[in-house]
């Protein structure tokens, strides 16, 4: 807070983050480095601000100054470019809602519209200071002191400009000057510092304004009667613009003549137009205070209010033509009168449901003092709305304030009190009521049947139709198989069964059609014609056969995995008596699935003659 770095309050650019500090061999404090080691104190950083501010107003109400000094006659904005810079300083201090001296008499009804512009200014300059310098750990702290920095030099520098702006014919008056450029300053400055330490507080969040800002900076309390006071007066205002703008379509045709009697061109037309738009805040005002009652004057003896109209000479400008006509108050204007009382509904309401009292006697008296500020706030307004335009029968111009406040404290202050009783009521009533309905409302829903769940059937998915010369009976589904018995040692292992269903093409062993064959070993003198694929044991060459008788045959070992072998060669095959070889007779068998045609050379006269 007590540094900014060199950039400009137009600039969106913010300091660089400082570099961590170093400590001190010597003194062993953090010695500051980087941006700390260049930081400015506060009041300098303000100062900064103000002349920005005033720079850039200056300039565009000089702009428009001269516009208006080359096409209207050069001496009623002054003679010569000094007499033109006077006389934008002059505008400039009149946008702060500053009055000045003629030689007729003082000028004090201002329009309030032209505050916009250093009030835009100052808001920017405010959250400027607040981006560049940092924020501690009291945000509104903060917010006050920057609110002050930016205050005291901007006002010291509009009194300064008021005293170079003095000439005999027009002389601004100085101490107008420095109190309400503080007060704006202070106010404007306030809301942007204010947004802005919110804005850094919510971490990006969007904060939409000002006020919105400030309402979470204050306390509770104070935050509910703001809320409370902005709707009422809300209400007072949007009643007054209805009003202006109802009277003044209704005497379109009035002002249309009086703009035709003044001729003012077109360059005199669009500076004439937009001092309608900037006495444009100061009607919707006077129209709030004939709603409330009291009505505004336009000069000496006059007064425009419910209980009657009286008029004298009014000055020829356009807006005034929407002045009721003499006598009776119109009838289409009676209904305003509601709008005060509507006002305090609406202000008492928001203030209740902001913060709520504990107790019931107290909701009524926080209302009427929402009603008290919102007339205090009323009474502000129609004295800035209104003022002396030099002396003689002009001097009285606008709404009395003290009436205006009173009695908009009084009607909305009351029903402000009534409304904020009815509602806190209402708000207590439903705080107690809430924890017998949970509980009635728990009991409803355990009686009630739950209801029974819809299971959403899945659709099964289509199936391509295969043609039918290649589709295959689908088996039916197995049942549960067994479970497995323990494989036996020296047996080829099972291959895994498939997660999926069984196979619908399967091939079952064919059973052996004929017996199984006697081994060579078993018969004596025989020759086994596939040796090795019989006994599937790896056995020497047997040789020829014994003429004795062979031995007793020896135990088979046990069967091992087929290997292949090279085959032997065959033997001579045996004669028949005749000498002749003997035709062998073939006949097959079924091995593991695999059918074998064998051949027997041996016949039965030869195994006679064997034995």
């Amino acid at each position: 807070m007590d540094a900014v770095s060199d950039v400009s309050p137009g600039s969106s650019a913010t300091s660089p983050p400082p570099e961590r500090p170093r400590a001190s061999a010597a003194s062993g404090r953090a010695a500051p480095t980087g941006a700390a080691a260049t930081a400015r104190p506060l009041y300098v950083t303000g100062l900064v601000g103000a002349l920005w501010c005033i720079g850039i107003g200056l300039a565009v109400l000089t702009t428009v100054t001269l516009v208006g000094w080359i096409a209207a006659p050069r001496t009623a904005l002054g003679a010569g470019m000094p007499g033109v810079f006077r006389t934008a300083v002059t505008f400039w201090l009149v946008s702060h809602h500053a009055g000045f001296s003629l030689e007729h008499g003082r000028v004090g009804l201002l329009p309030l519209g032209p505050l916009v512009i250093p009030g835009a200014l100052l808001y920017r300059s405010g959250g400027w200071m607040i981006r560049v310098g940092g924020m501690r750990r009291r945000p509104r702290a903060a917010v006050a002191r920057v609110s002050v920095a930016l205050a005291v030099p901007y006002a010291l520098l509009a009194g300064l400009l008021a005293l170079a702006a003095s000439a005999p014919v027009i002389t601004p008056s100085a101490w107008q000057a420095v109190v309400a450029c503080f007060v704006v300053a202070l106010v404007a400055g306030g809301l942007g510092a204010a947004r802005s330490v919110v804005a850094h507080i919510a971490a990006g969040r969007r904060v939409r304004s000002g006020l919105g800002a400030l309402l979470r900076l204050l306390p509770e309390r104070a935050g509910s009667l703001v809320i409370g006071v902005a709707g009422a007066l809300a209400v007072l205002l949007a009643s007054g613009a209805v009003l202006v703008g109802a009277s003044l379509a209704a005497h379109v045709r009035e002002a249309t003549r009086l703009y035709d009697m003044l001729a003012p061109g077109i360059v005199g037309g669009v500076l004439l137009l937009l001092i309608e738009l900037a006495f444009l805040p100061n009607a919707v005002i006077w129209g709030m205070s004939y709603a409330v009652g009291p009505g505004f004057s336009v000069g000496a003896g006059t007064s425009v209010s419910p209980t009657g109209v009286f008029l004298d000479v009014v000055p020829a400008f356009p807006p005034l033509a929407a002045l009721p006509e003499p006598g009776p108050a119109p009838l289409a204007s009676l209904p305003a009168l509601i709008a005060p009382f509507a006002a305090g509904a609406v202000g008492g309401v928001l203030m209740v449901r902001s913060m709520p009292s504990r107790a019931s006697e107290t909701a009524p008296l926080w209302g009427f003092l929402t009603g008290a500020l919102t007339g205090g706030v009323a009474a502000l307004l129609a004295a800035l709305s209104g003022g002396p335009i030099g002396g003689g029968r002009m001097a009285t111009v606008g709404p009395s304030p003290w009436r205006v406040g009173l009695l908009a404290a009084l009607e909305v202050g009351i029903s402000a009190a009534i409304a904020a009783w009815a509602a806190n009521a209402l708000i207590l009533r439903r705080s107690e009521e809430a924890p017998s309905e949970r509980a009635a409302r728990r009991r409803r829903t355990k009686a009630r049947p739950k209801p029974l769940k819809r299971v959403k059937r899945r659709r099964p998915e289509p199936v391509l139709a295969e043609p039918a010369a290649q589709a295959a009976p689908t088996p039916p589904e197995p049942a549960a198989a067994p479970p497995a018995a323990a494989p036996r040692p020296g047996a080829a292992p099972e291959p895994p069964v498939p997660p999926h269903g069984p196979d619908p093409l399967e091939f079952e062993e064919a059973e052996p059609v004929l017996a199984p064959r006697r081994t060579a070993r078993s018969r004596p003198g025989a020759v086994d014609p596939l040796p090795g694929l019989v006994d599937l044991v790896d056995e020497p060459d047997p040789g020829p056969p014994p003429a004795a008788a062979a031995e007793p045959a020896e135990a088979e070992p046990a069967a091992e995995p087929y290997a292949p072998e090279p085959r032997s060669p065959e033997p001579d095959r045996p004669r028949s008596r005749d000498g002749g070889a003997s035709e062998p007779r073939e006949r097959t068998e079924n091995r593991g699935g695999a059918i074998y045609v064998l051949k027997d050379d041996v016949l039965k006269d030869d195994a006679d003659t064997d034995r």
